[in-house]
């Protein structure tokens, strides 16, 4: 299916993104944008902004719509969340946004080693903003509360699909543990922001996006993207259809409409993308309507 206009984007190549590239592999780091094809590389890196992965490159799960290798990942490297912190620094980051594969394998999920990548970040850069986007961690609660009493700016953990689509797109998920987590971390910490994100063009129907919009608002999730989903390779699951600029404007106002504080909705938004000016946004309308951001 050949991609429409608005999916064209320039291939990566400027001097800061061949200087972020080196930089990562200096520091033995790992980013979501290299490991998962993002389309937004090039852009990003030469604007001088990564979302890290940590806890290495190899996921435990095997998601359809995922090109993260996934198998039997090494232990973690314990030196991981200093470096991470002295590469946020070396990049002279003011919002950054740490991710991870999913380890499954670990008892807490990895949610210590995201604190500790926190608390890191905080003590060498401690005006940087820092956003997480986490994976469910089994549905652990105690490993979830170590993310939040870090203090992240933004806790974000990706709702992806529809429920109907869960079993083929999310084997090792589940619908209902993804919203149960965006409620216990908006209930543990009401001060942090939750957000989530959705992908489109895998066979949802527009009745069902709706609904998980209004599932995800209920749950407390204060921040929305929306964005299409591109199949990664021939493994992956097929693309059903692209959604047209109309539609995802269409998207953004029904979330608004729904109560959602922000909602970012186009054909090549990505959770991380331009993450700060979402922060910013969802922040000045929370503080327009006298609201605790």
């Amino acid at each position: 299916m050949p991609k429409p206009d608005w999916l064209r984007v320039r291939a990566p190549g400027s001097e800061n993104y061949h200087r972020l590239k080196g930089l990562m592999r200096t520091l033995g780091l790992h980013t979501v944008c290299e490991e998962a094809n993002c389309p937004n590389i090039g852009e990003c890196w030469h604007h001088g902004t990564a979302t890290f992965m940590i806890l290495g490159d190899t996921c435990t799960r095997s998601c359809g719509y995922c090109n993260v290798l996934h198998g039997t990942p090494k232990p973690p490297d314990q030196l991981e969340p200093a470096n991470i912190a002295r590469a946020i620094q070396a990049m002279d980051l003011a919002y950054v946004v740490i991710t991870s594969v999913d380890r499954d394998d670990l008892a807490d999920g990895g949610a210590s080693h995201f604190a500790r990548t926190i608390l890191e970040t905080r003590a060498r850069i401690p005006s940087c903003r820092v956003e997480v986007l986490i994976p469910d961690f089994k549905g652990e609660e105690s490993a979830l509360r170590a993310v939040p009493d870090a203090r992240p700016d933004i806790l974000n953990h990706n709702i992806e699909t529809v429920p109907r689509l869960y079993r083929t797109a999310r084997p090792g998920g589940r619908y209902d543990r993804a919203l149960q987590l965006l409620d216990r971390s908006h209930t543990h910490a009401p001060a942090i922001p939750t957000k989530s994100g959705l992908m489109v063009g895998l066979g949802e129907e527009w009745d069902e996006l709706v609904a998980t919009l209004r599932d995800l608002r209920s749950a407390g999730c204060q921040i929305v993207t929306i964005g299409q989903y591109l199949r990664p390779s021939a493994a992956n699951l097929p693309m059903v259809r692209y959604y047209t600029p109309d539609e995802f404007a269409e998207l953004k106002r029904l979330g608004l409409e729904i109560g959602f504080g922000h909602v970012e909705s186009g054909p090549l938004v990505r959770s991380s993308y331009h993450a700060h000016e979402q922060t910013a946004s969802f922040e000045r309308q929370a503080g327009s309507n006298g609201l605790n951001p």
